[in-house]
Parts: structure tokens; sequence; C-alpha cells
């Protein structure tokens, strides 16, 4: 008896016990929280991991597949956040495909991105920048909430219709055909300044920020349509609702045009009378720089109307102002985004023979007003990389109109570079045909697969007309390339040449090539 009187005490003590634990547990959360950390630590971690994704509401259902259903940048109802050093975009083309939400799987970047911690700002142009990234404020909510807001809002204009030249709008052409039917979408409301309205398409928050960008970069007419946007999305990251902002009222926006346009048109009259795409050019771009003040803070900084009319912006206003010109003039012109010390943005323009850089902004210095115009990628490499979806614009190889308007000592224009300004010493000259396919075969060979850009320099202007004949009918594959991809074992090469004539009747020839 007295046995089972003390088992009897022990399991009313334990009783007792656990009755305490559970009432304490019951008034002090973070004491269970502690207990489930200690006792289930595995487990502890993926249950936390879930209950950060019940967002608003604090749903208790879990979802079928907590790390499947969205990205986790997406959780506790955030919208993924940007690089802010835009790294990433920077990267080679392989390596950048997980940024591609939205866009056509066949693109693929030619632009090999300078190493961005070697760039150098001169000081004449030194913060003379200010572009700003797009801002996705989005944020998810529960889904019964999504689904009534799905039946209560319309698609607004759908800009069914609407044809985008992918000529002059190239980050239209980026797109898959999804996101192109978004794109027209996002456009036509934004036109309408219709503020609020339900995707077209079934698009998640990553796809839409592309997509968004996408009309942002294209389209400097729309200078009322700030760079940040909203959207609701469902726990499985699909988005319900798209919200924009402008920076004015309808009413206002009315008269804002006008204003915009008749300051367009004061530079745009003086050009239409000039012959060639350069003379209006390079027009346009003087009459910008006469126009348009740097000032960091300026109203409306962003977009074409704080330059044309206002007069103050920054980069991005330099930029979308000259790209709003450029087309109404029928030249494409391209808004190009990037870091250069800082986030920046300039143009790409493309005249007879090719692309070339355009940083208007930079120019507006005291004795430096074409600095920057017309150059190369080469030109940009040591002060400028591209990023964002800018990496997929073309590449700026034209060589007619390259500094042209660019002076070295007074009386002495277009001052050519030697060998040593380039690196090279007399002993790197190439003579001949066979020479120069040696030199680029070793190169090949030693540098491998990948993406990467090398450069040979020859001597005299018959060697030069004999090598862009060879690539003009290809016969370069048999001269080098074919030999090199077997001995890699590569399944393709893509090959762009660009030439820079240097001093004493001599050319640099510089290679940017994809090796896979």
């Amino acid at each position: 008896m007295k046995f089972l009187k003390g088992i009897g005490i022990f399991l009313l003590s334990i009783f007792a016990l656990l009755t305490a634990l559970v009432l304490i547990c019951a008034a002090r959360p973070d004491v269970t929280d502690a207990l489930a950390k200690f006792l289930y630590p595995d487990s502890y971690e993926q249950a936390a991991a879930w209950a950060d994704t019940s967002g608003e509401g604090g749903s208790s259902e879990a979802p079928e597949e907590p790390e499947a259903a969205y990205p986790a940048a997406e959780r506790e109802g955030a919208a993924p956040e940007a690089d802010e050093t835009g790294i990433e975009e920077s990267m080679p083309p392989e390596q950048q495909e997980a940024g591609k939400e939205g866009l056509d799987e066949s693109i693929r970047s030619q632009y090999i991105s300078p190493d961005q911690q070697a760039l150098t700002v001169p000081d004449a142009v030194s913060g003379k920048n200010g572009y700003q990234q797009i801002q996705d404020e989005s944020r998810q909510i529960e889904d019964a909430a999504a689904e009534a807001l799905q039946e209560q809002i319309g698609t607004g204009n759908t800009g069914d219709g609407l044809i985008f030249d992918t000529v002059f709008y190239p980050y239209y052409g980026m797109l898959d055909e999804k996101g192109r039917h978004l794109y027209r979408q996002i456009y036509a409301n934004a036109n309408d300044l219709n503020q609020t309205f339900a995707p077209v398409e079934q698009v998640s928050v990553s796809q839409l920020r592309n997509v968004f960008g996408a009309v942002y970069n294209d389209h400097p007419e729309l200078f009322w349509l700030e760079t940040a946007y909203q959207c609701k999305y469902k726990r499985n990251g699909e988005c319900v609702q798209i919200d924009l902002e402008f920076h004015m009222t309808a009413q206002e926006t009315d008269s804002a045009k006008a204003v915009f346009e008749e300051n367009a048109a004061v530079i745009l009259n003086q050009a239409y009378g000039l012959e060639s795409a350069y003379e209006k050019e390079k027009l346009v771009h003087d009459l910008l720089l006469d126009k348009i003040s740097y000032r960091l803070g300026a109203s409306m900084s962003q977009s074409a109307y704080s330059g044309l009319v206002n007069g103050q912006t920054v980069c991005a206003g330099y930029a979308r102002a000259f790209q709003y010109l450029m087309q109404q003039m029928g030249i494409p012109c391209y808004y190009c985004t990037g870091y250069a010390g800082e986030k920046h943005a300039w143009n790409i323009v493309s005249l007879e023979d090719g692309f070339y850089n355009v940083d208007v902004t930079w120019d507006d210095t005291e004795g430096g007003n074409y600095d920057y115009f017309n150059g190369s990628d080469q030109d940009y490499g040591d002060t400028h990389v591209r990023q964002e979806l800018s990496v997929y614009l073309p590449l700026c190889q034209g060589q007619r109109y390259r500094g042209l308007e660019r002076s070295g000592e007074p009386g002495e224009e277009n001052l050519l570079r030697s060998l040593a300004d380039v690196g090279m010493s007399e002993e790197d000259l190439i003579y001949s045909l066979p020479d120069y396919y040696g030199n680029c075969y070793d190169q090949l060979i030693a540098l491998g697969k990948g993406s990467y850009q090398f450069s040979s320099v020859i001597e005299g202007g018959a060697l030069l007309e004999e090598i862009q004949a060879a690539y003009r009918r290809n016969d370069y594959r048999q001269g080098y390339m074919e030999q090199a991809m077997e001995l890699l074992s590569a399944s393709s090469c893509e090959l762009d040449l660009e030439m820079e004539e240097l001093s004493q009747d001599r050319y640099l020839l510089t290679h940017t090539v994809h090796m896979r």
C-alpha cells in the first residue's frame, strides 16, 4: 500500500507541474516559444519560417509548399528589394538569368561590364548623377481579400491594338508575349491617368517590376508617371492589383502637356531643317546644355519635364529630355541606366553606322561640352557601367561620329591615341593577315570559354581593309575561329569587332567574345 501511495503522490506531483507549466505558457507566449525552440530546434525553424509568410491578418493555415509559394524576399508583406549596388545586374549574361522574369527567353546580353570597383569619376563631373531606380512598393494581402479585389476592380484600358516598334522602344522588345501584353496595359492606363487596375495577365511581383521598368524606360512622354508603383499580391506571389503613382492630377496634366510640347517645339523646330541625324543630334545636345542646369533635389527630377520645362534637373532629366527630342525626330534613342560613381542615367543613340553613348549631364561642364558625346562602350569603360535592363541594349561600337567634336590641345582636333596610350608597344604590332589570325587564335585559347574582350594592334590601312573584308566574307572563321572552338570543345561563339584608329597609321582592334 505504501508503494502504491508513493506512486499516486508522484503522479499527482507530475500533473501539478504540467498544469502549472500550461498556465505559465498561456500567460507567457515567449516562454512557450523558448521551450519549443529548445525541445524541437528543426521544427521550430520551419514553423517560424512559415509563420513569417502569414502576412496581414495572421492566417493560421499553412500554405501547402511554404518555401516554394513565393520568394523569401516577398515574405512579411514586403516586396523584393532591389540590389542597391546593382552588382547583380552587371554580371556576365550567363549569371543574369535569375533577374529575367517576364523577359523573352531568347534575350542575351552582349554587353561586357567593366569592373565597377575600378571606375574613376573625373573631378569635373563628380556628383553629377541622381538617377533613381524603379521603386516597387508591393505588399501581400490575404487570399480572401485578393479575391474580393478581383471582383471589384477591372483591367482598365488593356492597350489592345497598340503597336510599339522595337527599333524605338527596345525595352518592349525585351519582354515575352505576356510581358508585352502587360506593357501595353500599363502604358495605356498611365496615358489615361488611370491609377488602379487589375493586371490583364497573371504576373508575379518580380515579373511586374521588369514590365513596369520597360514601360518607364521607353516612354519619356509619360512625364507625369512616378518611378514608384504598388501592387497587391496573394500568398503565392500573384499580383491582383496594380497602383501607379502620378506627379499631378488629370487637370494639371492637360495644361502641363501643352507647356511641355511648346518647350520641346522650340528645340525641334530648329533641328528639323538639318539634313543628317548627326547634325540634329548635335544641335539638340547643345541646346539642352544651354537650357538646363544641374540641380540635385529639383522638382520631378526623373522626368523629361524637369529638363524641358523647369530647366533644372539631374542626370535622369537630361537623359529623358534628350531621349524624347530624338524620338520626335525619328532617331532611335534609348534611356540607359547604370552606375558611374553613383546611380546614373545617360543615353544610347543610333546613327548611320551603329550605336553611341551620349551623356548630356556630364557634358554640361565648362570647357568639356563634348567629352562624353558619341562614345563607344570602350570609351565609357573607365567611367560608366550599365545595369538593370540596360545590359540588354545594343553594344555601342559606332566609329564614324565618335568624338568628332572633341579637341585636344588648342587648334588640334581629333587627337589620336598612341600605342603607349592603349597599353601596347612596337613588339605588339601585327603586319599581316596570317599573323593577325595567329594572334587571335592564341588569345582565344588562353582565355577559353566565357564572355570577355581581347585586343590586337595592326599597322597600315591596307591590312585593316583586308581584315574587314575577311569578316564580311566570314573567312575569319576558317582562319582561326573554327580551330579554336574545336580545341576548346565550344558549341557556339559570338564575336563583335570594334576598331579605333591610332596615331601613325595604326589601328586597335577590340574583340568582344561570347564563347560557349
